[in-house]
């Protein structure tokens, strides 16, 4: 595969998955998910604040110069969205969207940034 595919692939990924994550945010915003994350504890001025997070971390990873540090922020989302998914929601394997989700973004991020873990090793 030449790097010019990898790109291609990656960037069609990130497409497709940050336009997930801002359909997530709005419906956090327009309170379509506000009930079920209150029933979960949080109040909704919280709610707020992590579809804000969201929408930062995915506009970081957008970027290319920030992408390293918008993917550390949406590993850091999604591990909280797997916690909270793994305690409060009520299928046991509702914590599998957000994991699948955090994978695809580690791809993506490995194909658009090749260096990506030699970044990490040094």
């Amino acid at each position: 595969m030449t790097a010019k595919t990898k790109n291609i692939i990656g960037w069609v990924l990130v497409g497709l998955l940050s336009l997930f994550m801002f359909f997530s945010a709005y419906n956090k915003l327009s309170g379509n998910f506000t009930d079920m994350m209150v029933s979960w504890g949080f109040s909704e001025s919280e709610v707020f604040l992590i579809a804000a997070g969201e929408i930062l971390s995915v506009l970081l990873f957008l970027i290319p110069r920030t992408s390293l540090f918008g993917l550390l922020l949406l590993s850091s989302y999604l591990g909280g969205a797997i916690a909270t998914h793994m305690q409060a929601a009520p299928p046991a394997d509702s914590y599998l969207v957000p994991a699948i989700i955090l994978v695809l973004f580690w791809i993506a991020g490995f194909l658009r940034i090749p260096k990506i873990l030699s970044l990490f090793a040094s």
